[in-house]
């Protein structure tokens, strides 16, 4: 499997990303075959099934993408399936403490680092399972950023080995700190929590990576994110009706 999300992290660049929410694969094929780095499937609040998740990444098989799926909550049994699905790597949602930190590290991988069960049985009917030691090694597991209480224990957590990025969740951290849900705040204490994980991540060789839009592409870049989702398939689809609506309708004068 090529690791393309890898590749440009080893090259020192910053990943760019897109978001799967709708059912039908060839959304996921589409995306993948534009240049994005990484195409996440997502199962916590997307609209796929297990049966849709395994499609879109099998969709994506070919394509050089890296593909990636947020499973539903930090749980072993769905964090195995997506991987024996084919995705290189999980994001995993509200990971809170040194715990559950450790919890998703070893769901991620096999003994003698974790406790997840063998069974790669897609990714092994492609011909793309490269053994037990380069599964520990290549696997992404990605714990959410995405309360107060993470970040206060963010140092903490990336002392647990075995995580290979941060993914914040601007949304749900607005909520923990009293604001509306949004992908950026003018809040200082907002801010200076997205600038503490950063940091740390910096100070711990992980990868800091977050939730967000091609309008917020270069801020969050300067900002020190080297893992940036920066287009959505609904939010894609909304702006290309929207465009092509505004223009017929100025061209038209209907």
């Amino acid at each position: 499997m090529t690791d393309q999300l890898r590749e440009r992290w080893a090259a020192g660049g910053t990943a760019l990303g897109a978001w799967i929410s709708l059912r039908d694969p060839i959304v996921a094929e589409t995306a993948a075959t534009v240049g994005f780095d990484y195409v996440c499937v997502d199962l916590q609040h997307g609209l796929n099934d297990y049966d849709g998740m395994a499609n879109a990444v099998a969709a994506m098989a070919r394509t050089g993408v890296t593909p990636l799926v947020r499973v539903p909550w930090n749980e072993p049994g769905i964090i195995g399936r997506a991987l024996d699905a084919g995705a290189a790597g999980v994001i995993i949602p509200m990971v809170n403490s040194v715990d559950e930190a450790q919890r998703a590290v070893s769901a991620c991988h096999y003994w003698p680092i974790g406790t997840r069960s063998f069974g790669p049985i897609a990714l092994g009917a492609r011909g793309g399972f490269a053994g037990i030691e380069a599964a520990n090694e290549q696997v992404l597991c990605i714990p959410m950023i995405e309360t107060r209480e993470a970040v206060e224990r963010i140092d903490d957590i990336l002392d647990v080995p075995g995580i290979s990025a941060v993914y914040i969740g601007p949304a749900d951290l607005s909520i923990t700190y009293g604001l509306r849900p949004g992908m950026d705040q003018a809040d200082d204490e907002w801010n200076a929590a997205i600038a503490k994980v950063v940091a740390s991540c910096a100070a711990h060789g992980v990868t800091a990576g977050v939730h967000s839009a091609a309008a917020l592409a270069a801020k969050r870049g300067e900002q020190g994110f080297r893992m940036i989702t920066v287009s959505s398939d609904l939010g894609a689809v909304a702006a290309g009706f929207g465009a092509d609506l505004r223009s017929s309708r100025e061209a038209t004068g209907g």
